[in-house]
């Protein structure tokens, strides 16, 4: 019994070590995705402040409108291909297939481009129908042709970044992102000033994509295709790789597509519903919900990678640790940020719009809710099902959402507008979230750690509440009361969570080890960690002494 009790703790150990390594890697990764993400959700999002500013709620609104058409037919280009290069370029990178990477690239490469082209015609010729009929609005037309441009363009991004990850050459995509925002950033609010009103913004969104699609598909060539051009690649050959990416891929499209398909439907449901004004209050709100993806698009792209290493045959210890894992740290980040977005919603929207989006701090509150699912898993279980190869079981969760989805929509939309929009969304996933994370433990037996997820929301909502407080008092501009909210909300959450019980001493090493390659960020995320640090050592401290102090005096 003592030999196999040290063999569980030293196989245990093993297996932390190992997820932690991953970890490591995955968070380097995860870093230089980060920097790109940031970066360019930065600028974008000066550019989006800018325009709502210089725009009013009207034209703003009707801008946000013009862009649903394309961005639903684009729905119908990918065919999960995208995915299935990501999947089998870092497969066959694992086992030194360089002729097989080459035939995947070609094959991916071929079909984005003509389903892109194809589907960019059908939108335009689709324009002015969709214009007079389906919005009501025949000044669009125009603008939803010059918008038909994107869906090639993000072919072209689409199939770049799809390479990049999968050849874990983050800081390429990174770039490819840079590039699209400023160009965005700089030709739209620069065509608004000149004049231009909806035209120039609409123009400065294709162009930002055209130039990000040109310059990923050179740097994609030359860094990661024509390196491999020795490896000869025939007709046959690509076909025969595309068969295999589409029958990955399209249920993995399946699952994606209908999520969109429901989103866009959405939209389709309530532009005749309600005024550009209106929606214009939702885009802002939508826009401040991006903010998120500093942190969701990141973790779940390097996720993806990491999970599709594990072999859930030979290593199912791994499997259940590095899933518990990744669902703990990801919520140690992501649920105060949703939380801090929530209840400083108000402060924010203010400070960066003025006071013309009355509704967008609401519509914000509302729409990021959703993410609080996290602590279950479900900002993981996408990258785990993925990796693992399992995507007819994100179909299915998919084809349950739809099916819930569209009714419910049809129900709330039409009866209270937006806020019927926001909580449809919300509400149409959570059946197919709760059963994908019971098909993962069934399966694999790997499910979050509840009492961790119970406490991070606690400490979470404890600097949430601590914060509204104040803030809601506080009778001052929206820029000093968003100040004052985050370095409350900060201090709460990041000396809070480990006296909760939240994050351990060990969990703070862990991160530490996971984040101890990037240098000088590093050292920055030391700061906060070492102020938690102190605290759990503070509570560990007081419980000893407590429990020494119920001991009786010995005996003499």
């Amino acid at each position: 019994m003592r030999h196999e009790s040290i063999y569980t703790l030293q196989t245990k150990s093993g297996n932390m070590e190992k997820a932690l390594e991953m970890g490591k890697t995955s968070a380097t990764g995860s870093f230089q995705m980060l920097i790109g993400v940031a970066a360019s959700t930065i600028i974008m999002a000066l550019g989006t402040i800018v325009l709502g500013r210089l725009l009013s709620t009207d034209e703003y609104g009707l801008y946000g409108i013009v862009l649903v058409p394309a961005t639903f037919i684009n729905l119908f280009r990918d065919w999960g291909v995208n995915s299935a290069m990501t999947k089998y370029i870092a497969t066959q990178r694992a086992t030194h297939k360089e002729e097989e990477i080459h035939n995947f690239l070609a094959a991916g490469l071929i079909f984005e481009v003509t389903t892109g082209i194809a589907l960019s015609l059908l939108s335009l010729l689709l324009a002015n129908l969709i214009a007079t009929t389906v919005f009501q609005r025949p000044e669009s037309a125009s603008y939803i042709a010059i918008s038909s441009v994107a869906i090639i363009s993000g072919s072209l991004l689409a199939v770049s970044q799809a390479s990049f990850i999968g050849f874990e050459r983050m800081e390429l995509n990174s770039f490819t992102l840079i590039c699209q925002a400023i160009v965005k950033t700089a030709v739209g609010p620069a065509l608004v000033l000149l004049g231009y009103s909806v035209l120039g913004a609409v123009i400065g969104n294709v162009l930002g994509l055209a130039a990000a699609g040109i310059i990923g598909l050179a740097t994609f060539y030359f860094t990661l295709y024509k390196p491999l051009t020795k490896h000869a690649t025939t007709e046959s050959s690509i076909r025969k790789t595309l068969g295999i990416m589409l029958r990955y891929g399209v249920p993995l499209s399946i699952y994606y597509g209908l999520g969109g398909i429901l989103a866009q439907t959405y939209a389709l449901l309530i532009i005749p519903l309600t005024s550009n004004t209106m929606y214009g209050n939702y885009l802002t709100a939508f826009n401040f919900s991006v903010l998120l993806t500093f942190l969701s698009v990141p973790i779940g792209t390097v996720l993806f990678p990491a999970f599709a290493k594990l072999d859930p045959d030979n290593e199912h210890e791994l499997v259940r640790t590095v899933f518990a894992s990744s669902v703990k740290y990801t919520s140690i980040l992501y649920i105060p940020a949703t939380m801090a977005m929530m209840v400083l919603s108000g402060p924010m929207i203010g400070t960066l719009y003025g006071e013309k989006y009355v509704y967008g701090p609401f519509f914000l509150t509302l729409y990021v809710m959703g993410n609080l699912f996290t602590v279950l898993g479900s900002l993981s279980s996408g990258g785990f099902l993925s990796g693992l190869g399992k995507t007819t079981i994100l179909m299915t969760q998919n084809i349950i959402t739809f099916i819930i989805g569209i009714p419910l929509g049809l129900l709330l939309i039409p009866t209270i507008g937006i806020p019927g929009l926001i909580i449809a969304s919300t509400i149409c996933g959570v059946p197919s979230m709760l059963w994908g994370l019971y098909w993962i433990w069934k399966h694999y037996e790997a499910k979050a750690d509840l009492k961790s997820s119970t406490k991070i929301l606690a400490a979470s909502t404890l600097a949430a509440a601590t914060t509204y407080l104040p803030i809601s008092l506080l009778q001052t501009a929206n820029w000093i009361k968003l100040v004052i909210g985050l370095t409350i909300f900060l201090t709460v959450y990041i000396l809070g969570a480990p006296i909760i019980g939240a994050v351990t001493t060990t969990d703070i090493q862990n991160i530490r080890t996971m984040f101890s390659g990037l240098g000088t960020i590093s050292r920055i995320i030391n700061i906060p960690l070492r102020a938690a640090e102190k605290a759990s050592e503070t509570k560990t401290t007081r419980k000893t002494r407590r429990k020494q102090k119920q001991q009786p005096p010995p005996n003499n």
